[in-house]
């Protein structure tokens, strides 16, 4: 199916960030820097590499601030225009030319795949992608382009797995299947977070989805879960057992930046790859270690 056409993308971002209080009382977790850039900011940049033309914000009440992230800066621009800082100006006005962005609402945290379902309208009747904004995937060739191209190849649905240790299976959605290839599972079976040594799998699904538009069909029907939140998950599982759904291990390193201790780490690897940083830190890093 090379004509499958994916354009948009959806990214839910109406989450509280417990997480990450009190920094997330005022600040949309998104919004959090990975060294100077908004981690929203490095996902949508994700998209925009593979191609995608158009961002569905799934936002939430209080999260204004993500929307104005992505709008034209005009009396800071100005400023930094008549400061003789046009470089910083043009960098702002290149985040507000990203791409065509457009917000939805989440009126009640009720689940990712609710969130998803909120986005239907915005979507319509086509493929798209589903990028959630606490994984980071530093790849060369971008994350969710190497999954759009499978999606295409195949007709099916295609989602992001990581090979994850055993003693963390249970914290992640879990992938059972058979090999369709190099990096590829055709998925049969879908646990969420199944007790340890209960599956003979340690693929873990991360957050980057290419979903058909009848998903939206299936999420409908999903009974709410635990919380009565509507998983994904469940829609996925549907996916799978209609043998419409792949899994990739994606080339690249992915980080964790809902996860603190992830978070640091992704500002870590961020920063080592800044030729104005890495020395710096390099050297700060060894004085901690003495």
């Amino acid at each position: 199916m090379a004509d499958w056409k994916i354009r948009k993308v959806v990214i839910p971002a109406a989450g509280l960030g417990t997480r990450f209080l009190p920094a997330t009382k005022a600040i949309p977790k998104e919004l959090l820097p990975i060294v100077d850039v908004p981690t929203l900011q490095l996902v949508v940049e994700e998209a925009v590499a593979a191609g995608f033309t158009d961002v569905v914000l799934v936002n939430g009440r209080g999260k204004s601030a993500i929307e104005d992230h992505f709008d034209i800066a005009f009396e800071m621009e100005t400023t930094l225009r008549a400061r003789g800082k046009t470089a910083q100006a043009d960098g702002l006005r290149a985040i507000a030319n990203l791409a065509h962005v457009h917000s939805v609402r989440q009126k009640e945290p009720l689940g990712l795949g609710h969130a998803v379902l909120c986005a239907e309208a915005a979507v319509g009747d086509e493929p798209f992608a589903v990028m959630l904004g606490d994984d980071l995937i530093d790849s060369v060739d971008p994350g969710i382009g190497q999954l759009v191209r499978v999606a295409q190849e195949t007709g099916k649905g295609a989602v992001a797995l990581l090979a994850v240790p055993e003693r963390e299976t249970s914290l992640y959605g879990i992938a059972t299947g058979k090999s369709a290839g190099a990096r590829r599972t055709a998925i049969e079976h879908l646990v969420e977070k199944p007790k340890p040594g209960t599956v003979k799998s340690n693929l873990a699904i991360i957050g980057r989805y290419v979903l058909p538009p009848d998903v939206f069909a299936i999420l409908r029907k999903v009974k709410p879960g635990a919380g009565g939140e509507v998983q994904l998950t469940d829609a996925l599982a549907q996916l799978a057992v209609e043998g419409r759904l792949i899994g990739v291990e994606l080339e690249g390193t992915r980080h964790d930046a809902g996860d603190r201790l992830g978070y640091l780490k992704a500002n870590l690897a961020y920063a080592m790859k800044r030729p104005e940083l890495r020395d710096g830190l390099i050297a700060y890093m060894r004085e901690l270690v003495r």
